[in-house]
């Protein structure tokens, strides 16, 4: 009974997925897939050495590729833009992106901290921000339960047979029809809930997980303390509800990355952020003027602010600084 309930629950998430997506999915055969990507203006490419912030990066074929280190997710900002294969990023899609795996690639992504392990397809590069091994979709992040927290501990191994029928279906090469495709999602038992209300499965208690903010609609997660924490209900002069940076007590350290005089821009800045962690804006008026301030945190310790702090310098927002609240 266990088993029919997994496989209804990932069978009906599969079906939400594709419902979003326009793009190739990691379910077709290596031939629709091959042909989706094609028709996007994507092609099979490894690349050539690149240097990134003063970094050389040597792309290559490697299909004994494991690795273990942190996920970060990008969204909004990429959204329809050509990737480095040529396919256009979709954020909704199961796709990633990586520094050297070939373009594309088949990987599953698990994470460590839950452990939900998803197949995903790489057609992109990067990421380029200190530690970070990969770059998911939104849609992957949200799946693997790491979307508000930004950043999670993960594996990432390619799937070789499958990378190399994709790239046999792209280049017009014989595939081996022997091989079936890997169970694109699984999900530990203890980790299965009611599927929450846009359909998406959530742990049982909620925090950091994929929709927690339909599961706990009053509810901010703060990442730092690693725990969900109530929102209050007042607003702000701009209407902002309040999030956990109006709710800490004692000392409090936060990465602001910027202050802008319209929310928009502001609102712009915090999605990008959120690779990095809780991003949120709030308002403060300066000599007169309202401004929206953007801020990542909060963090109980100075160090792990510092770090966040460094990380976004890396990631070209110089104007990072730690601010004590």
């Amino acid at each position: 009974m266990l088993n029919f309930i997994r496989f209804s629950i990932v069978f009906g998430l599969l079906g939400f997925l594709g419902a979003c997506s326009s793009s190739p999915e990691i379910t077709d055969t290596p031939q629709k897939q091959a042909a989706a990507i094609i028709n996007q203006g994507g092609v099979y490419k490894v690349g050539n050495p690149y240097k990134v912030l003063g970094r050389w990066y040597y792309p290559k074929e490697d299909y004994n590729y494991k690795e273990e280190g942190v996920a970060s997710w990008y969204g909004p900002d990429f959204h329809a833009k050509k990737t480095a294969n040529g396919e256009k990023y979709d954020m909704h899609a199961l796709t990633a992106a990586h520094k050297t795996l070939p373009l594309p690639s088949i990987i599953r992504v698990t994470n460590l901290e839950n452990g939900r392990s998803l197949v995903v397809r790489v057609n992109d590069r990067g990421p380029y921000a200190r530690n970070r091994i990969i770059d998911v979709s939104k849609k992957v992040a949200q799946l693997l339960g790491f979307l508000e927290q930004g950043t999670a501990k993960v594996r990432v191994e390619i799937l070789e047979k499958e990378s190399k029928n994709l790239k046999a279906a792209l280049l017009g090469q014989p595939i081996d029809n022997e091989v079936t495709a890997a169970p694109v999602m699984q999900i530990s038992a203890t980790d299965m809930a009611p599927p929450n209300q846009a359909g998406v499965i959530v742990k049982k208690d909620g925090v950091s997980s994929v929709g927690y903010e339909n599961f706990m609609p009053n509810y901010d997660y703060d990442p730092d303390a690693g725990l969900a924490v109530p929102l209050s209900s007042a607003k702000n002069a701009a209407g902002l509800s309040a999030t956990a940076e109006n709710l800490a007590t004692g000392a409090a350290y936060y990465v602001q990355a910027g202050a802008f005089s319209t929310f928009e821009a502001a609102d712009s800045l915090k999605e990008r952020l959120r690779r990095f962690g809780n991003s949120q804006v709030s308002s403060a008026a300066v000599d007169g003027k309202l401004l929206y301030r953007v801020r990542v945190g909060p963090y109980t310790k100075h160090s792990a602010a510092l770090q966040v702090q460094n990380d976004m310098r890396d990631f070209g927002i110089s104007e990072a600084h730690v601010i004590e609240n």
